[in-house]
């Protein structure tokens, strides 16, 4: 099974999003517990999740992976349907836009790297909503109109 994705903005970051999440599966812990593209001690080790109850129904309350138990909060805000936020003990925190998991793979990639762009001033919803557009052949200025 492929992993999930996570594309993360520098630190640095100038628009709204921190980055996007891709799970690949509708099940919550097993995208939540080794994200490919979130590793390193600049990074820090996800300690907390928090996702929309309403999207991830059957999700646990907590996930476990090797080395660590990841906290799952499950939350009642309708403008974090397609959202997650995670959490990296005192190191950092990020808040995502998920990629639905059945999103086609190249849509995704176009997704992973828009969020990521520090320069897209787009919300997340207006981020999904542009995934039919051209990311990759234009300059930034250009792909979000300014």
């Amino acid at each position: 099974m492929p992993p999930a994705r996570l594309s993360l903005t520098p630190k640095a970051g100038h628009g709204p999003l921190d980055g996007a999440w891709w799970p690949r599966y509708d099940a919550l812990e097993l995208g939540v517990a080794r994200p490919r593209g979130l590793a390193g001690p600049r990074h820090g080790t996800v300690t907390r999740v928090t996702v929309a109850a309403a999207a991830w129904p059957d999700a646990p309350l907590t996930v476990s992976s090797p080395d660590q138990v990841i906290e799952v909060v499950l939350s009642d805000a309708t403008d974090e349907e397609h959202a997650i936020t995670l959490e990296c003990g005192t190191v950092r925190r990020w808040e995502l836009p998920v990629i639905p998991p059945g999103e086609p793979a190249d849509t995704a990639e176009r997704l992973l790297s828009a969020a990521a762009d520090p320069w897209n001033p787009l919300s997340a919803r207006r981020t999904l909503t542009r995934a039919e557009g051209d990311f990759g052949s234009k300059s930034a200025g250009e792909r979000y109109g300014s």
